[in-house]
């Protein structure tokens, strides 16, 4: 999937220039075998500090006046040409000091996504953001489905680098002097970028959405039509996987019987299933995870009771 996000930068033309990737130390072998395009460059983060200090690092790295485009690379992008249309269309937007999100027309009362209410109309078809909301219950959802005001929140941002660490100053100063800090003290090796981890170890912890996009005035979204799924839930995976006759999605050394309609996927041990229906089961080298299908978000809350409960899992 991260292949797959760099290449809808393209290498070679005028509109994209290399890329900057922030992701965790354990990752840099990785990221850095996936992408071997000239010139980019990999931050890797001491420390997960969420979505706000990421970009503000990657912002660091360039021009004042470069707009960058902000990926998630857990995301499917199925029209690419209608991407960079509303990149296109956003640009001017932009270039003037806005800060843009994109925003996805919903097809379904989705409650695992957030969701952007539109305001005003701007030029180029984009709308000024009058709020953020974050994954509403089921009827709120169906509320905002059928009223036609409101696109899910896609998460991908366009945005003058200096646009955004203005607004981080505006709103999130610490974080901003954390990050100058840690940048200002970095090693460098190749395109590998080490910030300093004691200095980065005092950053907030935030994301772009609660520490700048909501509270910050210039803030606009573009629709887009793209074919854009998250993959951030192993629901949303299930979906896009391909499924045998019983509906079932089955990666790795798995058997399943008298098995119907679950997400099965194992990176090492042999899973086995009988007579069940409308699971997620995921197993790794050390852990196994089992989840009713429509259930997946409350992985957030496994991971919360392992972290309380000080497990070794989350360490390796």
């Amino acid at each position: 999937m991260l292949a797959q996000t760099l290449a809808r930068t393209p290498a070679g033309g005028e509109d994209f220039a290399p890329p900057v990737i922030v992701c965790n130390t354990n990752h840099a072998e990785t990221v850095a075998d996936q992408c071997t395009r000239p010139g980019a460059r990999i931050i890797l983060e001491p420390a997960a500090r969420n979505t706000a200090p990421a970009i503000a690092l990657a912002a660091l790295t360039l021009p004042q006046d470069a707009l960058m485009l902000v990926m998630p690379s857990d995301h499917v992008i199925a029209d690419i040409a209608a991407f960079h249309a509303a990149i296109a269309a956003a640009a001017p937007l932009a270039e003037q000091g806005w800060l843009v999100t994109f925003g996805i027309e919903p097809t379904a009362p989705e409650t695992g996504y957030g969701y952007i209410e539109r305001g005003e109309a701007l030029s180029g078809g984009l709308c000024r953001v009058l709020r953020f909301v974050e994954k509403p219950d089921r009827l709120t959802a169906e509320t905002y489905v059928s009223s036609g005001r409101y696109s899910w929140n896609a998460g991908i941002f366009l945005f003058r680098a200096g646009t955004y660490l203005e607004a981080l100053a505006a709103h999130a100063p610490a974080m901003l002097d954390a990050c100058r800090a840690a940048m200002a003290t970095a090693q460098h090796e190749g395109m590998l970028i080490r910030p300093d981890g004691d200095a980065f170890a005092a950053c907030p912890s935030d994301s772009i959405d609660y520490a700048v996009m909501e509270k910050a005035d210039k803030v606009a979204v573009a629709p887009s039509d793209m074919g854009w799924s998250d993959i951030g839930s192993w629901d949303a995976l299930y979906d896009l996987m391909e499924r045998d006759g019983e509906g079932n999605a089955l990666a790795g050394d798995v058997f399943a019987l008298d098995t119907s309609s679950c997400l099965v996927r194992s990176d090492g041990p042999t899973v086995t299933l009988c007579g069940v229906e409308d699971l997620i089961v995921v197993a790794t080298a050390d852990a196994v995870m089992i989840l009713p299908r429509g259930r997946s978000q409350d992985t957030k809350k496994i991971v919360e009771a392992l972290k309380v409960a000080r497990h070794s899992t989350l360490d390796r």
